[in-house]
């Protein structure tokens, strides 16, 4: 399972972006922005001391269909044995209406070892009631209004703050068309927690997204999620427990950033 590390990254990410849903009723462009253009960030995926994947978050200005817009992208690969074994490329992109926080554009590009998947789906959220997507796949589809991608969603999570009036215990959802589908993201508040990082000593925002039981895991809470309280709001760390052993994905490298990284607790 270990060469799967990239999915399993990036289905960390959309889970973080279930917290949108509730918290933002029905400005989709309201609140302080939490990132910006030139922001990186750089995750490496351990199963054990053994290190097998790689993921990077970017954010960078572009112009789309003759307006500005932010480029995201999610882009996660093997390494080491489990490359050679296993190559796995994937790589997400979200075109972002930064006014509306509202995605414009979204690709999905996926290698994993023999199994290749290309897609793009285009965004239109000038209708009153819902949304039209039109997949390069499958077509044109109405969607519910303010619909989010799998990407846009984590950043338009980000920028309307994971905050300390959220309950613990609380379970927030939120609707994305992700894979030529609606997805609905379900993600539960675990309450503060600190933990130690190969950056220092955190203090974070637990999330533990509502995993699907099956092949992979056992529980609907196989998953844990750290997010740095902090105005940046990003994913320290993930862990999922799956059925072969634990996972673990932590933040090694970020730059540019929109505030300065506060979350480190100093003893």
């Amino acid at each position: 399972m270990i060469f799967k590390a990239t999915f399993f990254i990036l289905s960390c990410f959309a889970g973080i972006s279930a917290l949108a849903g509730n918290m933002v009723i029905p400005f989709p462009g309201s609140g302080s922005m939490n990132y910006s253009p030139g922001e990186e960030l750089v995750y490496s995926l351990k199963y054990g001391f053994i290190k097998g994947g790689e993921a990077r978050l970017t954010v960078k200005d572009t112009v789309l269909l003759g307006k500005p817009v932010h480029h995201v992208v999610a882009s996660g690969r093997t390494v080491g044995l489990a490359d050679a074994v296993y190559k796995v490329r994937d790589r997400y992109e979200s075109f972002i209406d930064p006014s509306s926080q509202l995605p414009v554009k979204a690709i999905r590009s996926i290698r994993e070892g023999g199994y290749k998947y290309y897609n793009e789906v285009l965004f239109e959220h000038h209708h009153e009631d819902s949304a039209l997507v039109r997949s390069q796949k499958s077509g044109e589809h109405w969607v519910p209004k303010n619909i989010q991608d799998i990407l846009s969603a984590f950043y338009y999570a980000r920028k309307n703050k994971f905050n300390d009036n959220l309950k613990k215990g609380e379970v927030i959802e939120i609707m994305t068309y992700f894979s030529d589908e609606l997805f609905p993201l379900r993600i539960r508040y675990m309450g503060i927690d600190v933990i130690n990082t190969p950056l220092g000593k955190l203090e974070c925002y637990l999330f533990s997204p509502v995993t699907e039981v099956g092949r992979a895991f056992k529980t609907e809470d196989d998953m844990q999620v750290w997010i740095s309280r902090d105005k940046n709001r990003v994913p320290v760390r993930i862990r999922f427990q799956l059925r072969v052993g634990a996972f673990t994905c932590n933040l090694e490298q970020f730059r540019g950033l929109q505030e300065p990284f506060s979350s480190f607790v100093v003893e």
